[in-house]
C-alpha cells in the first residue's frame, strides 16, 4: 500500500504545476467541456505512466537525450501555440476528445521537465512494488486532470464569450514554454 500511496504522490506532484499541458487541458475543458479536457489529461498521464515505469526500471538513457527530447517539445508546443492564436471558439468546439489524448500524450513525452522530474523524484523514492507504484502514479496524475477539467469546465459558462481572448492567453503562454524548451536545447 506504501508503493501505490508514494506513486500516487509523486503523479499527482508532477502533473500539478501549471505548465504547457496544463493550459492544453484548461483550454479544452472550457471550450469542448469536461470530456475533451480529461481526454487530453489521459494523454499526459498515460506519458506519466511510461515515465514511471522508465524511471522505477532504471532507465537513465531518456534523461540523457533531454536535448533532442527539447527540441522535439518546442516545436510541437510552437505548432499548438499557431494553431491557437489562429482559431475560433467555434472551431475548439467541434474538436474531437480522441485528437486531445493523442497531443497531450505526445507533449508529455517531450517534455523535458517531465523527464527530469520523474528521473529525480524517483531516485529519491524506493518503491517496496514497482508495479504499484507506477499505477500510483497513473492514479495521481489522473486526480489532477480529473481536478483540473472538471474546475475550468465549471467556469465554462462564465467565459464562453471570452473564449477567443482565452486562445490568445494560452497562444502566448505555449509559444513562451516552446521558447523556453528550444533554449534548453540549443545552449
Amino acid at each position: 500500500m506504501n508503493s501505490i500511496l508514494q506513486g500516487a504522490w509523486l503523479g499527482f506532484s508532477i502533473a500539478a504545476p501549471v505548465g504547457p499541458i496544463g493550459v492544453l487541458v484548461m483550454k479544452r475543458s472550457l471550450a469542448s467541456g469536461f470530456r475533451a479536457g480529461l481526454a487530453s489529461g489521459t494523454g499526459a498521464a498515460l506519458a506519466d505512466l511510461i515515465y514511471g515505469a522508465l524511471a522505477v526500471a532504471g532507465v537513465t538513457l531518456v534523461a540523457q537525450q533531454a536535448r533532442a527530447v527539447a527540441l522535439i517539445g518546442g516545436l510541437i508546443l510552437f505548432y499548438l501555440a499557431w494553431k491557437s492564436w489562429r482559431e475560433t471558439p467555434a472551431a475548439d468546439a467541434s474538436a474531437p476528445a480522441a485528437g486531445g489524448l493523442g497531443q497531450t500524450f505526445l507533449l508529455t513525452l517531450s517534455n523535458p521537465m517531465t523527464i527530469l522530474s520523474f528521473a529525480a523524484l524517483v531516485a529519491s523514492v524506493a518503491p517496496d512494488s514497482p508495479a504499484w507504484f507506477v499505477a500510483g502514479v497513473f492514479s495521481g496524475s489522473m486526480l489532477w486532470w480529473v481536478m483540473l477539467s472538471a474546475g475550468a469546465t465549471s467556469l465554462r459558462g462564465l467565459l464562453r464569450e471570452r473564449l477567443r481572448v482565452l486562445n490568445r492567453i494560452a497562444a502566448v503562454t505555449l509559444a513562451a514554454f516552446a521558447a523556453r524548451a528550444l533554449w534548453l536545447y540549443f545552449r
